[in-house]
């Protein structure tokens, strides 16, 4: 399949998909296809406020298969279907993956070329306030040409440690 109708076939797939998903409470965040040998991987990513449980995976995973059950989107050629949450490594591109990482720590590269890491603070859809060493700045969406959020094994340790000494 030539990336033109992959990236076709993609995007139907995506079309076809928001509603039913949104009946669900889930966000599609992502739809890959890949080639597979004489098969595909087909890749559906939700998400939700306060993130994914495996029961509403599987929800969305049934709903999925009934929806391309009922559709020729994918055409003959047969393929596997995985339906999955997004993922800490994906970056933050919309207002509602900002919202929904408040209070994580966040790498963020601007558009000038810097860059700073900073806890996520209240979020608008034009806006975020990253707290960075200690002092709260605005950063408009705009301003930001990538940002990701920051694995740390440590905080909840961290956050207990700091209310025990309160």
């Amino acid at each position: 399949m030539s990336s033109a109708n992959q990236d076709t076939t993609r995007d139907r797939i995506e079309a076809e998909l928001v509603d039913p998903l949104r009946a669900l409470g889930l966000d599609v965040e992502a739809v890959e296809i890949t080639p597979a040998g004489k098969r595909r991987i087909l890749r559906v990513a939700v998400d939700k406020d306060g993130g994914v449980t495996l029961d509403e995976v599987a929800e969305a995973t049934r709903e999925v298969e009934r929806v391309l059950d009922a559709s020729d989107v994918m055409g003959e050629q047969p393929y596997t279907l995985e339906v999955t949450s997004r993922g800490v490594d994906r970056p933050l591109t919309l207002p509602r993956h900002w919202r929904r990482n408040a209070t994580r720590l966040v790498k963020v590269t601007f558009a000038d070329g810097s860059s700073a890491t900073g806890r996520i603070g209240d979020s608008t859809d034009e806006q975020v306030t990253l707290e960075i060493d200690g002092a709260d700045r605005q950063v408009a969406y705009a301003e930001v040409k990538k940002a990701l959020v920051q694995v740390e094994f440590n905080r909840a340790a961290a956050a207990t440690e700091n209310d025990e000494e309160a």
